[in-house]
């Protein structure tokens, strides 16, 4: 938590109009938070949109670190993750037909000014599309209560490809409504730029529901990590833990692509460099995959944004880039397990 509070204020100090002053820069989030003056001309307004972008980053990395250990516990395979099992893309598919057809294809909903109940549209088809992915990719994958990762593999891959045509269709459909079109193009490859205290509220209300569930599951994805007839045998009600987890991993990616667009393979990588510090148990992974979450998303875009500046990438595009390679290493290093199914 100390290391995401000083990015924060990292975040807020550095940026592509330049550097504030220590005074300033604590004046200005003092007055955000309703608690000073406001800073002279457009001081003010830097160190708002340098807030918001730092706590926004700060709760989709959080919501995406913890839906990754949700489903990596579910699936119990370190493969699984909102990204590569069409989680993220059931979502982002969600919150982009709300934007085209609630909006009526129209810029008032994709620029979130067409009223209060925008971003619960938003937000609420993101979730169905989540939970409708999860619930699918589940499906296919288990036979006869056993799960087969090389076919959850195939699941995700197929639900991604199918979600992905869907998707250049409705980009397609739009294509003569520029802010609408601009919109869901932007969705998917993540943004982070003007964010507003709505979306950041949205965001982490999501998370904390979803982090609520932790200590009602965490003992339990333990022993479903020994396979589901042991789990069963020592009292665990699996189905209703299979449930609860797809929902809140469900809901924190919901929350985060309809903030964020789609922004992969942060639910990849967080939870195995967790793992790596603090061992598999679920009651020290699953909080710390949150905090990690946001540490190390809002970490990488505050320094490449201070690396590349102004030609700084979009943040679906950064973690593409790292986390695709990852991705193939993990493969490369499990090809013998998965060979054995």
């Amino acid at each position: 938590m100390l290391a995401w509070s000083v990015l924060v204020l990292f975040a807020v100090r550095d940026g592509v109009t330049g550097a504030l002053a220590p005074g300033d820069q604590v004046r200005g989030i003092l007055h955000v938070l309703g608690l000073g003056e406001p800073l002279a001309g457009n001081l003010q307004a830097i160190v708002r949109l340098r807030l918001m972008r730092a706590l926004t980053a700060g709760g989709v990395g959080g919501a995406l670190g913890l839906a990754g250990a949700y489903l990596q516990g579910l699936y119990r395979n370190g493969l699984a993750s909102p990204s590569v099992v069409g989680v993220t893309a059931g979502a982002l598919l969600g919150g982009s037909l709300a934007i085209a057809v609630v909006g009526g294809f129209g810029p008032g909903l994709a620029l979130g000014v067409s009223g209060v109940f925008a971003p619960l549209l938003v937000t609420g088809s993101s979730f169905l599309g989540a939970l409708g992915a999860s619930l699918f990719v589940l499906w296919l994958a288990s036979s006869g209560g056993r799960l087969s990762v090389p076919t959850l593999l195939l699941a995700g891959i197929a639900a991604n490809v199918f979600i992905a045509g869907a998707l250049a269709a409705l980009q397609q459909l739009t294509l003569n409504d520029y802010e609408v079109s601009r919109a869901i193009l932007s969705w998917t490859f993540g943004t982070l730029d003007d964010r507003a205290l709505w979306q950041v509220v949205l965001v982490w209300s999501a998370l904390v529901a979803a982090a609520l569930l932790i200590p009602f599951v965490a003992f339990e994805l333990d022993l479903l990590a020994g396979g589901e007839e042991d789990a069963l045998a020592l009292g665990v009600r699996v189905q209703r833990v299979k449930l609860g987890v797809l929902l809140a991993a469900a809901l924190a990616t919901a929350a985060a692509v309809s903030v964020s667009g789609q922004i992969a393979f942060v639910g990849l990588v967080v939870p195995h460099l967790v793992r790596r510090l603090t061992g598999p148990g679920h009651r020290t992974l699953l909080p710390l995959s949150l905090l990690a979450g946001a540490v190390f998303l809002l970490g990488c875009d505050y320094a490449q944004r201070r690396l590349l500046g102004s030609v700084a990438l979009q943040p679906g595009v950064l973690m593409s880039l790292i986390g695709g390679p990852f991705f193939l290493v993990l493969l490369f290093r499990q090809r013998r397990s998965l060979s054995a199914w």
